[in-house]
C-alpha cells in the first residue's frame, strides 16, 4: 500500500464525533432508551466518543457495549482458516431499545449486514441506526448508514485507513491509502 492522503486529521475526527453524537439527540428526541454498540475494534473507540460526547451534552450516560461480528461474516473462511473469536460485551438487553451500531468505514455493507445479525441473535431492538465515520461507497447491500462524520468517494484500489491511539499507537485519524493489485 501507498500513502496518499489524510482525509482527516485528529480535530476533524472529534468535530465530526460531536455532530454524530449531536445527530443522535436530535433524531431520538434526546438519548432514553438509546444505546451504543461499537463493532470490535475500531467501532468501539467510535462508541466510546460518542458516549463521552452525549454524556457532555445530555448529563446522561448511555449504556455502551462491544460487538464481536466474526461468526456472522459471509467472507469468514476467505479471511482465514483460523478466525480468532472477540468476546461480545453487551451487559444489557438490547430489546426494546435503539441500538446505535459503530463502526469506522462502511464500504460493501457487508460489515453492517453481519453486525446487524449479530445483534437479532441478542434480542430485538425497537430500532437499529448506523453510525460511522467514513462512508466510502461501493455498496454491494442496500445498507445506507443514518449519520456519517465524512462521505469519501473512493475507487476500488483505494484503502481507508482509520486509526486509534489504543490499537495504533498514533494520533486518531483516518488516511488514504493506493493498493498495488
Amino acid at each position: 500500500m501507498t500513502f496518499k492522503s489524510v482525509i482527516m486529521d485528529a480535530p476533524a475526527v472529534e468535530r465530526a464525533l460531536r455532530r454524530i453524537s449531536f445527530e443522535i439527540i436530535e433524531h431520538n428526541k434526546g438519548v432514553q432508551d438509546v444505546c451504543l454498540v461499537g463493532v470490535k475494534r475500531r467501532g468501539v473507540s467510535i462508541a466510546k466518543k460518542i458516549r463521552q460526547n452525549i454524556l457532555a451534552a445530555e448529563g446522561t450516560s448511555v449504556p455502551m457495549g462491544a460487538l464481536d461480528i466474526t461468526f456472522y461474516r459471509d467472507d469468514l473462511t476467505e479471511k482465514t482458516p483460523d478466525p480468532a473469536l472477540n468476546r461480545t460485551e453487551i451487559p444489557f438487553d438490547i430489546t426494546g431499545k435503539t441500538v446505535v451500531l459503530c463502526d469506522d468505514v462502511i464500504f460493501t455493507g457487508r460489515t453492517a449486514r453481519a453486525a446487524i445479525d449479530a445483534l437479532f441473535a441478542l434480542g430485538r431492538p425497537k430500532a437499529i441506526r448506523l453510525a460511522i465515520l467514513v462512508d466510502r461507497g461501493h455498496r454491494e447491500l442496500p445498507i445506507k448508514a443514518d449519520y456519517v462524520g465524512k462521505n469519501m468517494p473512493t475507487s476500488l484500489n483505494e484503502r481507508v485507513e482509520v486509526t486509534f491511539p489504543e490499537y495504533d499507537g498514533c494520533e486518531i485519524g483516518v488516511a488514504l491509502y493506493e493498493i498495488s493489485r
